[in-house]
This record gives C-alpha cells, structure tokens and sequence, in this order.
C-alpha cells in the first residue's frame, strides 16, 4: 500500500489532521472498566440464574457495549446482529454439544466418532459463519461490513485442522494397537501402567505437529479475515509471510520455555511445604484443604508460567496485524502499541483478577481493550465520505456460537 504513505506528523496528534491529501484518524475508546462492570455483573448474575440461557443477551449486550464506545472519526461502531438469530445459533450449538456429551457418557462410540468428525470437517464452516456474520452485524456511519471469502477459500485455508485431526486419529489407533486386550486409557491413564517408548515418541510428535498446524492456520485465517472483507466499495488488504507469524509464536514458546524452570521450581516448593503441612493435620479435612490449595497452586503456576508468553505474542501479533492492514488504495493503518506497556498491563490484570477472586476481569478487559484499539491510526486518502457501503443482509449465528465457545470472542 505505498500509495498510501503514513505522515508522520499526522501520527503524534489526535486530531484530524490533511498532510499531502493524507487524512489521519486515530481509534478512541470512550468506555471505562466501571462503566462496564455495571454491565458484567448484571451479564454474569443473570447467566448463573438461567443456566447459561441468558448467554446470547449477555454477549450481545457485551458487544454493543464496547462497539458504541469505539469511536472512528468521531462517530462510534454499531453492533446491529437480530438478538433472535443470536439465540436460535446459540440453541443449536447447545443441541449439538449436548449430543456429544450424551453420546461420550453413555460410552456410544461409533456416535461420538461421527460426532467429533463432524466437527472437524464443519470447523471451517463455523469460524466462516462466525466472520459473517460479525462481519456483517458491524456497522459504522451506515456502512456495513462483508465477509466475502467463497467457501473454497475457506476450506483451501483449513487444511491444518485435516492435519491435526488426521495426525491424532493415527496416534489413537496406534494406542489401540498397542492394547489390544483393553483399553488403553484405563491401562495407561487410570492403571499408571507405563507408557511404551514408541508412544511417548508418537505423542511428542503429534503435539509438534499440532503446534505448526495451529500456528499455520492461525496465519491462513487471519489472511483471509482481513484480505477478504470489503467496506463498501473497498475491498482488503493485508500482505505479511509466514515467515513472521513463525518468528513471534516461536519467540513466545522461547519466552514461556525461560521463564518455566523458576516457576517450576517454586511450585514443587510450595507442594513440598503443603505436603508437609497435610500430614501434621490430623484431621480429614485438613489434608482435603491442603489438596485443594495445591490443586489452585497448580493452575495459578501454569497460568503465570505462560502469562509473559500470551502477552507477548497477543501484542506481537496486533502489530503485525494492524501494522499491514487497509482498505483498497484508500485507507492504511498503523498501532502505536508498544509490547513491554502491553505486558505490563497484562500481568497487573491477571494478578488483580486473581486477588479478587475475578471481580476485577471487567476493569482489565476494559483497559486492555482501550490499550489496543486506542493505539490504532487510521491514514485515509481522500475522504471518509467516499466509502460507501452496501448494506447486507444477515445470516445465522450458529457459526458465532460455536466460535465463542473455542475462544474467538467478539471482543479483543
């Protein structure tokens, strides 16, 4: 996009501004973690209430939240998605979900077979629905956005998920093979039996598989996602190699890998202190409660041994994103994020939240939302008034559902 050069005047103020037919925007989130914990805890108590029914309302009421408090040129993003499609996408992937579980705790083989099948030959079907329709349920200043990617295009992009699929079903029927009299998993798993060489050599090389498999595909996704949207008259435009998607997610396992063996070490000091302590309690209960805090140990210790990690790469990859991103010859943008800032804020949110007890998760999505969105310029050549959009009717929200359940929030 060189015939959109980014001034760099323009960059270090927050007004409009004209240099060589450059118009500069920057992304203004005007929301507050106070305003939206109002909004949380209503979210979380009314959920809890209704079994998790109230879900599609919380979400929907989430993202209208955080889109009306983004603010692009003075004017703020709109989640218009129908609260109906939201609910009727969340009712079939429940019905789906609930399928599985059935079919695994009655021990129905052949149906959790086909089930879990299923899901991996439709996972390119959900996240494309999922792109849609957000895609289409975004609407600034009347226009809409569109997610235009045919569906050979989507499943051209999806190959990793046949991979790891493929790879894991190989490592299970050799499991299989290598216990033909019974199960493995009650043999190995539940029996402590040893694990024979050839399958610790299998698993360890499922799971490299399955990493470059992630990391691929999360490259493949984010292509298309951002190359195959149009906003009116304009298409995407979005040119980075893999090659830089590899060096941050490796970077981020270097990260992870230096920081384990202290956190480690202090975990098996702690669990040596705790073990101590259970058996000088005579009582039942007391080692139940020492067995409690070790099992919060463990989670605390794996989420603080990957927290620099996730936070690294989470803001690695926003720049590489928002640093390639545009529209047609028309719009560019670039994010003043800085990674060790980002970090920074991270580790005070995860440590807040843990402190109290969650209360403080709304306050953190919400300053890290603004740190994001707020470090985003957009360079726009011409004039906003140009962009004209097409609206587009909206299509179903299974997809959307299902997305949200794996992790691809409508927020970040």
């Amino acid at each position: 996009m060189a015939s959109v050069p980014v001034p760099k005047a323009a960059a270090r103020t927050g007004r409009p501004s004209m240099l060589r037919g450059i118009d500069t925007y920057r992304v203004a989130f005007t929301g507050s973690g106070a305003e939206y914990f109002r909004v949380w805890v209503v979210n979380i108590v009314l959920s809890v209430v209704t079994l998790s029914l109230y879900t599609p309302w919380a979400r929907r009421r989430t993202a209208q939240y955080f889109y009306g408090h983004t603010q692009i040129a003075g004017s703020p993003l709109e989640f218009v998605a129908e609260l109906r499609r939201m609910v009727f996408g969340f009712l079939v992937y429940f019905g789906f979900y609930a399928a599985y579980e059935l079919a695994v705790y009655t021990e129905q083989d052949l149906a959790t077979t086909l089930l879990a099948a299923a899901f991996a030959v439709l996972a390119p079907f959900v996240w494309a629905s999922a792109m849609r329709f957000r895609y289409r349920a975004t609407r600034w200043r009347g226009i809409r956005l569109a997610f235009v990617a045919t569906w050979k295009e989507v499943y051209t992009a999806s190959w990793p998920v046949f991979v790891v699929a493929a790879v894991w079903v190989g490592v299970f029927f050799t499991a299989e093979a290598l216990t033909p009299d019974e199960s493995w998993i009650k043999t190995w798993v539940i029996g402590q039996d040893d694990v024979p060489a050839l399958m610790w050599a299998l698993l360890g090389a499922a799971a490299l598989a399955t990493l470059l498999c992630v990391i691929r595909l999360d490259f493949n996704y984010t292509r298309l996602r951002l190359s195959r949207v149009r906003m009116g008259g304009q298409m995407g435009r979005w040119k980075l190699g893999y090659a830089s998607f590899l060096r941050v997610w490796l970077g981020a396992l270097g990260i992870f890998l230096l920081g384990l063996p202290v956190l480690v070490a202090t975990w098996v000091g702690l669990s040596t202190v705790m073990y101590q302590a259970s058996r000088w309690l005579a009582s039942p209960n007391g080692v139940v409660v020492v067995g409690l805090l070790m099992g919060v140990l463990t989670v605390l210790t794996l989420v603080l041994a990957s927290l620099p990690a996730r936070a690294w790469r989470e803001a690695r990859l926003f720049q590489l994103v928002w640093n390639s991103a545009g529209f047609g010859q028309m719009v560019r943008t670039r994010t003043r994020l800085r990674t060790s800032a980002y970090l920074r804020l991270r580790v005070k949110n995860v440590l807040l939240s843990f402190l109290t007890l969650g209360f403080y998760r709304p306050f953190a999505m919400a300053s890290e939302y603004a740190a994001k969105v707020g470090s985003v310029s957009l360079y726009v050549k011409g004039n906003l008034d140009q962009l004209r959009g097409e609206l587009v009717q909206e299509q179903g929200a299974f997809g959307d559902a299902a997305a949200d359940a794996f992790g691809l929030d409508l927020i970040g």
